[in-house]
């Protein structure tokens, strides 16, 4: 029942928020430039980041099977929670390759199916590019695999030294890694190939230009995966009761705060153009709005997401650092979370939207 919450979309009432009358600028803003920006400076270098953390993920992942300790499966597990945090700033462009391999589907699909992955395990057969197996591979599943298999550290490491299953767990672990690190090369590959100049050229403003889709897939991701599959679906938004086990991280528990913190930054510093690890800034969503001049209630509608992306930082900055536990002690801290995300979502996808011309490709049921 649980195994496609990610992608409910059950309407939620809204109000509508209409902005002031648009502004009489001509839209000349130089979306070549900003998509130069948005791929030499965010998404290259941040995808470079994630296939080197995967890298690193894949060398602890080898050293933990050849030699199974509690120290080794620590080193482990810091290696995935980095590569986990890398993924948080890459997830949002399902553009390119990463659009052709529906990466998304088969890295951060959660709650993970532990009965699918223990069949797996047992029967030795699988094909991890089937999409019926994309809750049985990526983040979540290693989360299960290294943190949900036993309560203590030592009788983790024994599930990996059995001598009946043991090897067929090293084995499982090992391939759920190289998937994700296949699909991450796949996709550096292909930018640091023809496709970077490809998107960078397609700089009009027709619904399929690069500029429309990235938006596009922007504030999908926004709505989607950040504020209802991080705190709404959890914190029981679309259910009517909370759902602690469909969490990020899950059995790991301590990290669901960091990855949504690492998430809404990247959001937050692609809407203003900022570049990958750093404080520069380019063009951006946020210069483009600028740029046309655009106003709500008197004020920059830039200036207005902006604050708002703030306010839901404060918002999240009361939770606890484990997700499932705050739903169990004060479901109400992460309510409030999702009201706080979804003024934005309100401010861009009314707003902004309107103010850029650009239209939404996704399907709609949030009513607003």
């Amino acid at each position: 029942m649980l195994k496609k919450l990610i992608f409910w979309s059950v309407a939620i009432l809204v109000s509508s928020c209409g902005g002031d009358e648009p502004s009489d600028v001509t839209d000349d803003f130089d979306r070549g430039e900003m998509l130069s920006n948005w791929a030499d400076n965010i998404i290259i270098p941040a995808y470079v980041s994630y296939q080197a953390e995967l890298s690193g993920l894949k060398t602890q992942g080898a050293a933990f099977t050849n030699e199974p300790t509690v120290q080794n499966l620590e080193n482990l597990r810091t290696s995935w929670i980095n590569a986990y945090k890398a993924w948080q700033h890459v997830s949002m462009f399902e553009v390119g390759k990463a659009e052709s391999l529906n990466v998304r589907n088969y890295t951060n699909i959660y709650p993970t199916n532990p009965s699918g992955i223990n069949d797996n395990i047992a029967s030795g057969s699988y094909n991890l590019e089937l999409p019926s197996k994309n809750d049985e591979q990526g983040f979540p599943a290693l989360d299960y695999m290294i943190n949900g298999l036993a309560s203590t550290d030592a009788e983790m490491v024994a599930v990996y030294t059995n001598q009946d299953n043991g090897q067929a767990h090293k084995t499982y672990l090992n391939d759920l890694i190289d998937r994700l690190a296949e699909m991450a090369d796949e996709i550096v590959a292909d930018w640091k190939g023809s496709y970077r100049d490809t998107f960078v050229s397609d700089d009009g403003s027709s619904a399929t230009s690069a500029t429309n889709k990235v938006v596009n897939d922007f504030l999908f991701y926004y709505e989607k995966f950040l504020r209802a599959g991080k705190v709404g679906i959890p914190a029981g938004v679309f259910s009517g009761s909370a759902i602690p086990t469909a969490v990020e991280a899950y059995y790991h528990g301590e990290v669901s705060k960091t990855l949504f913190q690492e998430a809404l930054n990247s959001t937050e510093n692609f809407f203003n153009g900022q570049h990958f690890g750093a404080s520069t800034q380019g063009e951006s969503l946020k210069s483009y709005l600028d740029y046309l001049n655009t106003i709500k209630d008197g004020e920059d509608l830039s200036g207005l997401i902006n604050t708002q992306f703030s306010s839901s930082r404060s918002a999240a900055s009361l939770l606890d650092d484990n997700f499932s536990e705050q739903i169990g002690t004060d479901n109400s801290l992460m309510l409030q979370t999702y009201d706080e995300l979804q003024k934005n979502v309100i401010l861009m996808k009314v707003d902004m939207m309107q103010a850029l011309n650009v239209k939404i490709d996704y399907i709609d049921a949030d009513g607003d």
